[in-house]
């Protein structure tokens, strides 16, 4: 397990906003009284997404302070799981998954792209837009390779279109998220090979496509296509009743 340690460079204050000061009193409420610890995830999570995407040792600290928990164990839960970011990000935050099946798709590909268009990971790019690190398998892998971007997964990925992709963020154009090549979800590439009696050899997609706002954290918001829908399932067939004997 990699060592993970607070950024040097500390913000001299955290503060909840208004309105994630009064979320975190829901969330504390939920529990019984002397068990308000058991609020810390979430606590750290919001503190992160109001900070830019990454919790400083002060946001650790008001954490503390709200659920009455020494600091040091507010800590160790920030540093033990890698969901919580330790220094500042990108404004879009990729995480790029280096596992098996990934690797085998291509995964090498997707992260020389990283490298020469970013630089090393864990780096925030000049402009701001854009940081990286490898991760362990993130549970896409029959869309492999695939990244993780914010809040929304990336599959089916290549070189060229992942690129394309990171122009297309940079220049704050709207997106595809899930797969890149415009299959459904995870059907087998080109065509369905099962259940064609019921959805046909190919499913067809909408014609048009609709951009939505899905905001990340409060400074930034992140424009996508939403994936293809799923066609309507065939109605269910009568059951028929057995005869008595």
């Amino acid at each position: 397990m990699a060592v993970r340690r607070l950024a040097e460079v500390q913000p001299d204050s955290f503060e909840f906003s208004p309105e994630n000061k009064a979320w975190a009193a829901k969330q504390i409420a939920k529990y019984p009284p002397g068990r308000q610890a058991s609020a810390v995830i979430a606590l750290l999570w919001r503190a992160q997404s109001q900070h830019d995407g990454w919790v400083p040792k002060k946001a650790i600290e008001a954490v503390g302070q709200m659920l009455e928990m020494p600091y040091i164990r507010v800590l160790e839960i920030a540093t033990f799981y890698s969901m919580f970011n330790l220094a500042p990000v990108g404004k879009f935050f990729i995480q790029m998954c280096g596992t098996t099946p990934c690797m085998i798709r291509g995964s090498d590909g997707i992260k020389s792209v990283l490298e020469q268009r970013v630089g090393a990971q864990s780096h925030v790019s000049a402009d701001g837009l854009f940081s990286w690190l490898e991760v362990e398998c993130l549970g896409a892998c029959c869309n492999a390779p695939m990244v993780q971007i914010n809040d929304t997964y990336y599959e089916d990925l290549t070189p060229e279109n992942f690129d394309a992709l990171l122009s297309d963020l940079a220049a704050g154009r709207p997106v595809r998220q899930g797969s890149q090549t415009g299959r459904a979800t995870s059907e087998p590439a080109g065509h369905l090979t099962s259940l064609t009696t019921i959805y046909g050899d190919n499913p067809q997609t909408p014609a048009g496509l609709h951009s939505v706002e899905i905001p990340r954290i409060e400074h930034a918001t992140q424009t996508i296509i939403p994936p293809a829908p799923q066609p309507p399932a065939a109605a269910d067939a009568p059951i028929e009743q057995g005869g008595g004997a």
